[in-house]
């Protein structure tokens, strides 16, 4: 009996390529390393976001800025 695995191929994520998903690969689930190193600095410059839901009565950019207090301070 063959007792060999076959290594599970992927689409990466970065180029869109092929890539091994094994332990073989430490850039798994990416093709290499560069497309690991775009992806992370998407992540870092805050290209990509984390949705969600928005809470009644707070904006994100005002709170942020610090543009609600000096609103309420004028009010």
């Amino acid at each position: 009996m063959n007792d060999a695995v076959v290594p599970r191929i992927v689409r990466c994520p970065g180029c869109g390529g092929r890539s091994v998903y094994s332990p073989v690969n430490p850039n798994r689930p990416f093709c290499s390393e560069r497309c690991r190193g775009a992806d992370f600095g998407a992540w870092a410059s805050e290209a990509y976001r984390v949705a969600r839901a928005p809470v009644d009565g707070v904006d994100d950019e005002a709170d942020v800025s610090g543009e609600a207090g000096d609103r309420d301070a004028a009010t």
